[in-house]
């Protein structure tokens, strides 16, 4: 848990369509979501007309209370509803160059009728997590606000879709990464701390920063992530973003980044690279002495990395960049787990290969490559996850008191992992979708499947 004076502003958002039903849920064998959990047989977990848990126990000694809805579950198994922290609402994951998707982000920006369609985009691609099980979503830089009022609309019972935090606009520098896409230019120190403030006059719930480039923006073979954002509008940003009570996040994709961006103080490095015993201690103990999480996000690198360049359309250049960022992330992950460096999954959906409804591909990555066992995997894209963003007093676990974010698949995810690709029933806050289905991209299906299991040290080409 981070520690600061002024703690972090997380509303306490539970979306549902008017009012929730009493449930029961029976002879279900229970996930808790807990970091030791294992399987609990023929439980019953009884949800109440507010959408919260109101008991969990063995179904041979729980009263089911007159007029609630008996759910048999039995032979299936209940767990907590996903939590995705890493994600951007306005792509679909359907392969496009970086700039496509600058040059469609310019057309929508500019006028009422594309505004409106990219929040149009933007509620799809909310409703599209929720349907795949996945109920807490942390959204990490999307354009002209589309995602907050997305946010505000499933709040108010407008559309169907998860629990949403979001940023808003990213801040980042001149000719840094996500510029006029995802993110607004600042050219100074004092332009960062206007940004930061008109986003919480926006009623964002976190700041995003983009202090390295990525993989389609590297300068030569073999260095991506280069240092775009200097230490002092890291530090600004940081500073004010704190000040207002607002948790920060950035995107890193190289050591000397990560360097950067903890002696900044930033709560969350999304991607990572290889860390340095400095690096690591500044995990625990950051510029602004507060501690530090890592966001492993293995999706958007793998396809790049691992896939043939006739499928991506990439150049042997990307290809290569992809590669060196996919074995950092991996290789940062296996670091901080050892360390005991907080660790959450985000899958970067909306980049190209990377779709709303395969959050359940990033376990089986961090399970694979990582070395996490199924028990920490599951725990982490639930409760672990809940905590990185400070919403585990609502969700994450399946316990009295707390939101019934709650999924039903068939087999057991401690088994294999796998069985998460098929979600059966999916109940957000008390609202029961009893045959979720998200529209799916088949092709690019296909192709993620061939790379699914495959190892860290086979060959690249």
């Amino acid at each position: 848990v981070l520690r600061r004076e002024t703690p972090i502003v997380v509303p306490n958002r539970i979306p549902r369509e008017g009012t929730s039903m009493k449930y029961a849920l029976t002879h279900a064998t229970l996930l808790d979501g807990t970091p030791d959990m294992q399987p609990q047989h023929d439980m019953t977990v009884l949800v109440d007309e507010r959408g919260l848990i109101a008991s969990v126990g063995p179904t041979a000694t729980t009263e089911v209370p007159a007029g609630t809805a008996e759910i048999d579950l039995a032979g299936k198994y209940l767990l907590p509803g996903l939590i995705n922290m890493h994600v951007h609402f306005c792509g679909s994951g359907k392969p496009m160059s970086s700039s496509g998707a600058a040059d469609l982000i310019d057309k929508v920006t500019g006028n009422p009728l594309g505004r409106a369609y990219m929040r149009h985009e933007v509620q799809k691609s909310a409703e599209t997590e929720l349907l795949s099980g996945v109920t807490t979503v942390r959204g990490v830089g999307d354009p002209v606000w589309a995602d907050i009022q997305t946010r505000d609309a499933v709040n108010a019972g407008k559309y169907r879709g998860p629990r949403m935090l979001c940023s808003g606009w990213g801040v980042t520098p001149v000719n840094g990464h996500g510029r006029g896409l995802i993110a607004k230019t600042c050219e100074t120190d004092e332009d960062a701390r206007a940004l930061v403030r008109d986003l919480f006059a926006h009623k964002a719930d976190l700041v995003k920063l983009f202090i390295t480039g990525g993989v389609f923006d590297a300068e030569k073979p073999g260095e991506p992530g280069i240092v775009r954002m200097s230490l002092e509008m890291a530090s600004a940003t940081v500073d004010e973003a704190h000040k207002l009570g607002l948790a920060t996040a950035t995107h890193v994709e190289s050591a000397d980044g990560v360097k950067l961006a903890l002696e900044a103080g930033v709560d969350t490095i999304e991607h990572g690279a290889h860390m340095t015993p400095e690096i690591i201690e500044l995990f625990h103990h950051n510029g602004v002495g507060l501690s530090s999480s890592l966001t492993t996000t293995i999706s958007p690198a793998i396809p790049l990395a691992r896939m043939d360049r006739e499928k991506t359309h990439s150049s042997e250049v990307v290809k290569l960049n992809a590669d060196v960022v996919f074995r950092g992330i991996v290789d940062a992950s296996k670091q901080a787990l050892e360390a005991g460096i907080p660790v959450g999954l985000g899958t970067d959906s909306g980049c190209p290969y990377i779709t709303h409804y395969d959050f359940w591909r990033e376990l089986v990555y961090f399970h694979d490559l990582v070395g996490a066992s199924t028990t920490l995997t599951l725990h982490t894209a639930t409760l672990g996850n809940a905590r990185l963003l400070h919403v585990d007093d609502v969700t994450g676990s399946i316990e009295p008191g707390k939101s019934a974010d709650l999924i039903v698949v068939a087999g057991n995810p401690l088994d294999n992992l796998d069985v998460l690709r098929h979600v059966e029933q999916v109940m957000m806050a008390g609202r029961l979708i009893t045959h979720p289905t998200a529209k799916h991209l088949r092709e690019l299906d296909a192709d993620l499947d061939e790379i699914l299991h495959i190892k860290l040290d086979e060959d690249a080409s």
